[in-house]
């Protein structure tokens, strides 16, 4: 790992420096990752699209008074993760917003009407429920929770994720990304990794590109999220994402992240992070995604057959076949994984509960079975 003072230095790394730098973060990741590269075969489940954060960035959150605002029904989430199984995925990712009905009636309603208080109940129900009556393995993303949310969550969740995002207070203040936001403090999301390590539960997080913070802020989010798997050792993976902006919120006019700026971030996170973190880019954020590769990337994030990225719904996945083919192009193959990274899968149950070590040795033993099913 670089020092910290020598990852600053990198700001302005270009041209030939760039590409050294990209060269030892790739050696690094072959040293540690081999030559193959891999992704998760997902379905997106948005469960609410409403939140109580107002992010600068984001198109994903629906007002109340939106017709658009709403909670999938219990019948709509299995009704996705059966068409999702139909297509061979794997992964049931639960995204929502959060806790809307801390600040909206009609958050309330909706769930009064579903027969729950909280959001979080009911997601811990339709987890189950995946659970239950498919095959796929849920990943939950329900933002910044508790010791004991995330205890009550575990049970139901081969894995869990937020996004730091970062750690920079200055993104709080009024105009900036995540002004009115109480669940985007630096201290809430950093606690929520810290008890996500308490209670052994192979977590993904990362970072947010080009919202207004400096590359001093980057810096220190990566080393934030390193000090903490060095204490608990249970961040599998670490996304580098790339800001993109939309019409219609604040940051429409924001100037957007360059190729470089990402290959730049990319590579000093695999630098700075401990080697068994993945380092994971969404290939669907950038067209040229396949020079992620040289950059050091080792995985490609969830990738749906189904549905779209409800998160960026105007950036569509981009074709399995299409990724493996910029894999191949620059001498590595392409795998499939399992939402839960497979040293996470064989720890005594530490990070997976009985019923889902069982429903993940399945899936393990399936894709064995089937001809060119690998599970990495």
């Amino acid at each position: 790992m670089i020092s910290d003072s020598e990852a600053i230095s990198y700001e302005f790394a270009t041209g030939p420096d760039l590409y050294a730098l990209c060269q030892q973060a790739a050696t690094v990741r072959d040293d540690s990752w081999g030559k193959q590269l891999t992704y998760s075969k997902k379905v997106f489940i948005p469960l609410t699209n409403m939140c109580r954060d107002s992010c600068g960035y984001c198109t994903f959150v629906q007002s109340p008074d939106s017709p658009h605002a709403n909670y999938m029904t219990p019948e709509q989430v299995l009704k996705t993760a059966r068409e999702g199984a139909v297509l061979d995925c794997k992964e049931a990712l639960f995204s929502l917003g959060e806790r809307p009905e801390e600040r909206h009636q009609k958050a309330r309603d909706m769930l009064a009407n579903l027969g729950y208080d909280s959001t979080l109940e009911y997601l811990h129900d339709q987890c189950e429920s995946v659970l239950t009556h498919t095959s796929l393995l849920p990943h939950v993303n329900a933002g910044a929770l508790s010791f004991e949310e995330l205890k009550h969550l575990k049970p139901v969740a081969a894995s869990m994720g937020m996004m730091l995002e970062n750690v920079s207070n200055d993104l709080l203040k009024k105009g900036q990304a995540h002004y009115a936001c109480p669940d985007k403090t630096p201290k809430r999301r950093l606690d929520t990794i810290e008890q996500a390590g308490r209670l052994d539960i192979a977590f993904t997080t990362g970072i947010l590109i080009g919202i207004g913070e400096s590359w001093a802020d980057r810096v220190r989010s990566l080393i934030a999220i390193r000090d903490r798997h060095l204490a608990y050792g249970h961040i599998q993976e670490v996304i580098i994402q790339n800001f993109r902006a939309k019409a219609g919120t604040s940051m429409a006019d924001y100037q957007e992240p360059n190729l470089d700026d990402m290959k730049r971030t990319i590579a000093v996170a695999r630098l700075i992070l401990p080697n068994d973190i993945s380092i994971q880019a969404p290939p669907n954020l950038e067209v040229e995604y396949g020079s992620y590769i040289n950059a050091g990337i080792n995985d490609w994030g969830g990738i749906s057959p189904l549905t779209k990225d409800f998160i960026n719904p105007e950036r569509a996945w981009p074709q399995i076949s299409s990724v493996s083919q910029a894999c191949e192009g620059l001498g590595y193959s392409l795998a499939e994984r399992l939402t839960i990274y497979d040293h996470f899968q064989h720890q005594n149950t530490k990070y997976l509960t009985p019923n889902l070590t069982q429903r993940v040795a399945s899936l393990v033993s399936r894709a064995a079975q089937m001809s060119g099913g690998v599970i990495a």
